[in-house]
């Protein structure tokens, strides 16, 4: 019988485990629905943002702004920033995993790589590399908002401004669709026209002409006014597709936990009946055999 009680407390352990990856399936499922939505309206916005921003900067001609890059080669002073976007929580799949696993390359590749990071998981893998962290937000598992966007890119400007770094790009997880989830990697700075015009040209829009504007007050004044704007926008698209994507990868998580724990609770169910049979087969043998001696 002591076998029988344990099979009964793993079903209930299991059942419990199964309640929890159906729960959390329910959660994941309606927060990415939510997020798809939203990545759904954004996406246009930020489109008509790259356009407009290619052709201010094809008509931009002699503009001297630092956005446009500093002269800084120098491989001992040349920094490179990398946004990387990871989750505040786990069970989510290889997502985070995947996302380590790119950061590391790109960080082999560019010169004297620095850290600014989204998520908690993200904080406790890095802190114990050899990347200089420069900075660690948390959203809480929320669905970012402009205004979270808005705290990353001021921060991440004044430092560029500042010299900490002469380059910065973004790590984040692009959604392909609802099983093809990759790490995708977008320079932000500094700006670049043939790059934006080449991110549009992969997105399906038509090539971009240049355009000549006049600028008022001068052409300085409107770029550092709108440069941070643009920056702003990309990272809030990168992060609203990030949060999709991480919905997506543990919801298949949970979804395939849950059918992990319903084939252990058919197993064990299975065991259990055995366990079962075998004790009441005992019994009737000690009854009948009890029966018999007695009848001698």
């Amino acid at each position: 019988m002591a076998n029988l009680r344990d099979v009964r407390l793993r079903m209930r352990a299991v059942r419990q485990t199964l309640q929890v990856t159906k729960a959390m399936y329910l959660i994941s499922t309606a927060k990415l629905r939510r997020g798809r939505r939203i990545l759904q309206d954004t996406e246009p916005y930020f489109t008509r943002i790259q356009k407009s921003m290619y052709d201010i900067l094809s008509g931009a001609g002699g503009v001297q702004s630092d956005f446009f890059g500093r002269k800084n080669k120098v491989s001992d002073t040349y920094h490179t920033a990398i946004v990387v976007i990871t989750s505040d929580k786990g069970l989510a799949g290889g997502y985070n995993a995947n996302i380590f696993r790119y950061v590391n390359e790109l960080c082999t590749k560019v010169k004297n790589p620095v850290l600014i990071l989204l998520g908690a998981i993200g904080y406790r893998y890095f802190a114990n590399s050899p990347y200089l962290i420069l900075e660690n937000f948390s959203l809480h598992s929320k669905l970012p908002d402009v205004e979270d966007a808005k705290e990353i890119a001021d921060y991440a400007v004044s430092q560029y401004l500042w010299g900490m770094f002469d380059e910065m790009h973004i790590v984040y997880t692009h959604m392909y669709s609802a099983i093809k989830l990759l790490p995708a990697d977008k320079q932000i700075l500094p700006l670049s026209a043939e790059r934006i015009q080449q991110e549009l040209s992969e997105t399906g829009s038509e090539k971009r002409v240049e355009l000549q504007f006049e600028y008022l007050p001068s052409e300085e004044a409107v770029f550092d006014a709108l440069a941070p704007l643009y920056i702003k926008g990309l990272i809030y698209g990168a992060m609203v597709e990030a949060y999709v994507s991480e919905q997506s990868a543990r919801m298949s998580a949970m979804d395939e936990a849950s059918k992990s724990a319903e084939d252990m609770l058919s197993d064990l169910q299975i065991s259990y009946n055995r366990v079962r049979q075998a004790g009441i087969t005992q019994e009737m043998s000690e009854i009948i055999s009890g029966s018999s001696a007695l009848n001698v």
